[in-house]
């Protein structure tokens, strides 16, 4: 099966992919020996078209080769699940999201996920369970173009219905939302956290960009 990554760039997706998209009408190719995220990042932000794909003989190896082309910045996070089969989400920057935040030195990505997890919701999580997938996005960081790559992994807590926004960190509203009641995340949050909602059957991958 043919491998293909998405890097996301806002409301953008630039897909990574070992063989031409279904709807490659709907999609602007980049030229694989001319990709340079540093470059192109501006002209994918100014471009009417929000999907664009690098046709590439190993998408995993390209990866690899455009995370050491710029700054990479590690985060960890979770998808949290109560006993009574909801998820918790965070509203953050006028988006719901899912609670991440960047790996520190020296910590290990589980621990670094559970950690801010428990930070920016004012929960316990009780377990910690598979990886569910990584994400990535690009934007601009004190000047500079930088990716940051973002471990998911799935968790659990029990209990807990007291929760706290950790509002230094900009969230305003955390929240319990049952599987089938999760319209309100899908009309307004990132590409990326519907990756994993799509992983977790959340939600459809017709809901998905292209």
């Amino acid at each position: 099966m043919a491998q293909k990554y998405r890097i996301y760039i806002n409301e953008k997706v630039i897909l990574l992919t070992e063989s031409i998209p279904k709807k490659a009408e709907d999609y602007e190719k980049i030229d694989v020996e001319a990709f340079d995220l540093k470059i192109i990042y501006t002209w994918v932000l100014n471009h009417q078209r929000k999907h664009f794909y690098v046709l590439c003989t190993d998408a995993k190896a390209f990866l690899k080769t455009v995370t050491k082309s710029v700054t990479l910045i590690k985060a960890a996070g979770g998808l949290v699940k109560n006993e009574f089969n909801e998820f918790l989400f965070i509203y953050r920057n006028d988006k719901w999201d899912l609670p991440k935040g960047k790996i520190e030195k020296q910590e290990g990505t589980k621990a670094a996920a559970v950690r801010e997890v428990e930070e920016e919701c004012g929960i316990k999580v009780n377990k910690l369970e598979e990886k569910i997938c990584k994400t990535y996005h690009v934007y601009i960081y004190k000047g500079n173009v930088v990716l940051k790559k973002t471990y998911w992994f799935n968790m659990r807590c029990k209990g807990q219905n007291n929760l706290k926004p950790q509002k230094e960190e900009g969230i305003t509203d955390v929240r319990w939302f049952k599987k089938g009641h999760v319209d309100l995340i899908v009309e307004n949050t990132f590409p990326s956290i519907m990756d994993v909602l799509l992983k977790e059957e959340l939600v459809t991958d017709k809901l998905m960009p292209l």
